[in-house]
């Protein structure tokens, strides 16, 4: 599966056929009944999952941008814990900027605020893991029980975007864990591509189940802040983690080589 890409035509086609976010967005959003939404992602501790999010014209581009980058990806492998390929924001600015507009639609971040109930931003320029495409493409790539806890000041939300599903991978969760006054709750779906999964990082215990033989996975992440303030040291963990088990050093410093570059 590693070895699928675009060719010449199919990838000169999804150029011009980039389509506007913000519009897109909107034409999807406004039709929805945001108050039932919004009630749901508070019922559900924060989590809110739906089967049809994306434009199909949307949903078209970041499959191509997917099948586009896989020469990109890292590959990590944590006994125990995680197997799969990662490609950062760094390498997505360069190569498919039209996932870094879906990302910084206003349409898109004020319905997630609407969500939520946040004032929400985007993740400062330095932060490798604030879109990301994740890749599963190999017999026992997974990513074991975990939070996507954050390193800054405020809350940390994660969106997670389905764009390739030829697997029998799927997301586990279990709700509530964090809170007292609620019994856990567990649940699993399988991501279509178009669907999404919205939730605040450091509340919902999830993992991706095992992939199968012959089988091909690729999912697209946005992480949203309250307070794009993170300590020094929470600086340093948040991105020797993520080199060591997403992204690799190049990716995950090549933002801080530029800038050293920049200023010799």
């Amino acid at each position: 599966m590693d070895s699928v890409t675009l060719d010449d035509t199919q990838a000169k086609g999804a150029q011009r056929a980039i389509p506007d976010a913000d519009h897109a967005v909107a034409n999807r959003t406004h039709g929805f009944d945001n108050a039932r939404l919004r009630k749901d992602f508070a019922d559900q501790g924060a989590f809110l999952y739906l089967d049809d999010f994306l434009a199909p014209e949307v949903t078209a581009q970041l499959v191509a941008s997917a099948r586009g980058l896989l020469g990109e990806v890292n590959r990590n492998y944590l006994p125990g814990h995680k197997q799969g390929g990662s490609v950062s924001r760094h390498t997505i600015d360069r190569l498919a900027p039209f996932i870094a507009e879906l990302y910084r639609s206003e349409e898109l971040i004020g319905w997630l605020e609407q969500l939520s109930g946040d004032k929400l931003m985007v993740s400062p320029a330095d932060d490798p893991h604030a879109y990301a495409l994740y890749y599963y493409t190999r017999s026992g790539d997974h990513i074991g029980w975990h939070y996507d806890t954050s390193y800054y000041d405020g809350r940390r939300y994660t969106l997670l975007l389905g764009v390739i599903d030829e697997s029998t991978c799927r997301l586990d969760y279990e709700l509530h864990t964090r809170d007292d006054s609620k019994p856990d709750e567990p649940g699993s779906v399988q991501i279509p591509p178009g669907g999404l999964v919205f939730f605040d990082g450091d509340k919902l215990r999830h993992r991706i189940s095992p992939m199968g033989e012959n089988e091909m996975r690729v999912s697209l992440t946005f992480e949203y802040v309250t307070d794009p303030n993170m300590r020094p040291w929470k600086r340093v963990i948040s991105n020797m983690k993520d080199a060591i088990a997403y992204f690799g050093f190049r990716q995950v410093f090549r933002q801080l080589m530029k800038k050293n570059g920049d200023a010799a």
